[in-house]
C-alpha cells in the first residue's frame, strides 16, 4: 500500500443469531451486501454465527460434520456474490474423526475459496457469579492447532471467544508474523460487562496486532443474553469502532461497524514501544 491509499476496511457484523440457521443465513446475506456496498475489503461474523442453541438434541439435527454440512458452502456463495473476503466467526460442526463437536471458524476469500480453518481450542466451562453455568467441553472438543493465514488486511491469527483470556496464544500468533488478530464471541452479558473491552485492549496492546472481534448481542431465541460491543482495536489500543449494545440491535436484526485496518499502526506502535528489542535483551525465552 502507497502512502495516498485508504487503509482497507474491516466490515464487523453484529447479530442475535437463532435456532433456524437459514434465518441467520439470510440475515448474513443482507448484512455481506452492506459489508460490500460501504466499501469493506473483509467482513467478520460473530461466533455460533449460523446458529446459536444451547439446546443439544435440537440443535443436533442440524450439526454434521464439515463435509456434510451446507453451511461453508453457503458462505463460500455469499463471499463470491458480494465480492469480499468473510470470517465466518464460527459453527458448530462434527469433528471429522468422531462424534463430538467443534467450534469451527473459516476464513473465506472473495472467490469463495476457503483459505483457513479454526477449531476453538479453549473450553468455556465456568460457574459465574452471576449464577450462570457453562460446560462447552460437554457437547465440544477443543482444537490443537494455531493458524495464521494472509487475508487483505494483513497476516491474520484466528482465535474465538474464550480463547481471549489466555494470553500466551496471542503471543504465540503474533510470534508467527500475525499483524491482525480475530476474536469472534458470544460473551455473556456478566462477563462482557466487566472484561470485553479491557480484554481485547489488552491483547492487542501486549502483540501490537489490530484486533477485530465481531460479537452476539442481545437475547437470542435459547434464551441467552449476550453483551454485544462488537470492536475493532488499533495496535495502539485505542478503539476505531464499536458498535454498541442492544440500541444498535433496535432498528433492524444486525449491527454494522466499519474500522480502518492501517498496516503502519503496527510499526508504528513497535516503534514506540520496543517490545521484541526489549526481550532479546533479557534473554527471555517464551
Amino acid at each position: 500500500m502507497n502512502a495516498s491509499s485508504p487503509a482497507p476496511l474491516a466490515a464487523l457484523i453484529q447479530m442475535t443469531s437463532g435456532i433456524d440457521p437459514d434465518a441467520n443465513l439470510a440475515t448474513i446475506d443482507r448484512a455481506l451486501a452492506a459489508a460490500a456496498e460501504q466499501g469493506a475489503a473483509m467482513a467478520f461474523l460473530p461466533e455460533m454465527s449460523l446458529l446459536l442453541d444451547r439446546d443439544r438434541a435440537r440443535s443436533g439435527g442440524h450439526i454434521a460434520r464439515e463435509a456434510d454440512s451446507p453451511w461453508p458452502s453457503a458462505l463460500q456463495a455469499m463471499a463470491q456474490k458480494h465480492g469480499i473476503w468473510l470470517h465466518s466467526g464460527s459453527m458448530p460442526l462434527l469433528a471429522d474423526d468422531g462424534e463430538r463437536r467443534v467450534n469451527r471458524s473459516h476464513v473465506i476469500a472473495a472467490d469463495g475459496s476457503i483459505r483457513a480453518r479454526y477449531d476453538k481450542i479453549h473450553m468455556f466451562d465456568v460457574a459465574l457469579p452471576s449464577g450462570e453455568n457453562w460446560r462447552e467441553s460437554a457437547s465440544y472438543e477443543g482444537g490443537d492447532a494455531l493458524v495464521v493465514v494472509d487475508t487483505p488486511l494483513g497476516r491474520m491469527g484466528l482465535s474465538i471467544c474464550y480463547d481471549l483470556r489466555f494470553p500466551e496464544l496471542y503471543r504465540a500468533l503474533a510470534d508467527r508474523g500475525a499483524t491482525i488478530i480475530a476474536i469472534p464471541a458470544a460473551f455473556t452479558v456478566s462477563t462482557g460487562e466487566a472484561h470485553w473491552h479491557v480484554l481485547m485492549r489488552a491483547r492487542a496492546i501486549e502483540t501490537q496486532c489490530h484486533v477485530v472481534a465481531a460479537a452476539q448481542c442481545g437475547t437470542h431465541a435459547d434464551g441467552r443474553e449476550t453483551y454485544g460491543h462488537s470492536v475493532a482495536i488499533d495496535p495502539w489500543g485505542t478503539v476505531v469502532a464499536d458498535a454498541g449494545g442492544t440500541e444498535a440491535m433496535a432498528a433492524k436484526d444486525y449491527a454494522l461497524a466499519l474500522a480502518p485496518i492501517d498496516a503502519a499502526g503496527g510499526e508504528l506502535a513497535r516503534q514506540a514501544i520496543p517490545l521484541e528489542r526489549s526481550r532479546a535483551a533479557r534473554n527471555i525465552m517464551l
